[in-house]
């Protein structure tokens, strides 16, 4: 067993792995694991143009619509009849933009200029909307566009019918029949005032009312290339200041007058206290 420990291996192995590094690693370069990939440079472009900030000398005309009512932001959550005292924002801040619109705005409104001619536009719209229709295509429409996952739904919000609204309601009748309008919040206190709103202002006519839900019919002779022009409003205008509804001196009195009457009726007895009460043949409560 010695003797043949003691003899030498007559083919000793070569360092195969040494060999293979010594030709594979270079000594001069450094090359630590994970180092970053040198990324070939990119061919640079042209550079991009600046805006030109010069104003045009020749801007487009301003756009003229001939529908017959006033602009305003919210047609059915505002009165025309009474007038502000005071706006938040000037009144030279068209929310149409400047020079978009041949219209002046005058902090609440853009009113028309021409003079309406209610007999042309009430016959114009009976022309548009063209005979009644039937209980078979009404049951149709209203079928075809009561439900939630109707694609052509509007949602008429807390500002009620907006001006921009319009605009949207044609854009749907381009490709369909009816739109489909969802009511939420404080509009449906009122929805005479929403409906009446939406039918004198597009030239529609609801065919369906369930509780918040409408839909708009446009009429038999719609022709979509014959839409009204309406100039969008780019942003929504500051609301302008009005007179307080609950007035701090009652009309025809004196401000200590009208404090001690207060003051009377707040410390006089109650003719009524409301309180929680059970119904229990209705199974409810009420406050």
């Amino acid at each position: 067993m010695q003797k043949h420990l003691s003899r030498p291996f007559s083919n000793p192995p070569k360092p195969y792995l040494s060999y293979f590094f010594s030709h594979s690693v270079s000594k001069t370069t450094y090359d630590p694991p994970f180092s970053p990939i040198s990324k070939s440079p990119k061919p640079k472009g042209p550079k991009p143009k600046l805006p030109d900030t010069t104003p045009n000398p020749n801007p487009p005309p301003p756009l003229k619509s001939d529908l017959p009512f006033d602009f305003r932001h919210s047609y059915s959550e505002t009165d025309p009849n009474l007038e502000p005292i005071g706006f938040r924002e000037p009144k030279r801040f068209s929310p149409f933009g400047p020079g978009k619109l041949d219209r002046e705005w005058t902090g609440t409104s853009a009113p028309a200029r021409d003079e309406v001619n209610g007999c042309r536009v009430e016959e114009e719209r009976r022309r548009v909307l063209g005979d009644p229709l039937t209980e078979v295509e009404v049951g149709g429409l209203v079928e075809k566009y009561r439900h939630s996952d109707c694609a052509r739904q509007i949602n008429l919000g807390k500002n009620g019918v907006t001006h921009n609204m319009l605009d949207d309601i044609y854009n749907h009748w381009k490709r369909a029949e009816a739109v489909r309008i969802k009511c939420l919040g404080v509009p449906t206190l009122d929805m005479d005032n929403v409906c009446f709103h939406l039918e004198d202002k597009s030239g529609g006519k609801i065919i369906y009312r369930h509780i918040n839900v409408l839909i708009l019919y446009r009429g038999r002779n719609y022709d979509p290339k014959n839409r009204p022009v309406i100039p969008l409003m780019l942003w929504r205008p500051y609301a302008p200041i009005y007179p307080k509804l609950v007035k701090n001196v009652a009309d025809g009195l004196t401000f200590e007058e009208t404090k001690e009457m207060r003051n009377r009726g707040l410390h006089s007895p109650a003719l009524m206290k409301l309180s929680k009460w059970f119904f229990p043949e209705q199974g409810m409560e009420c406050m």
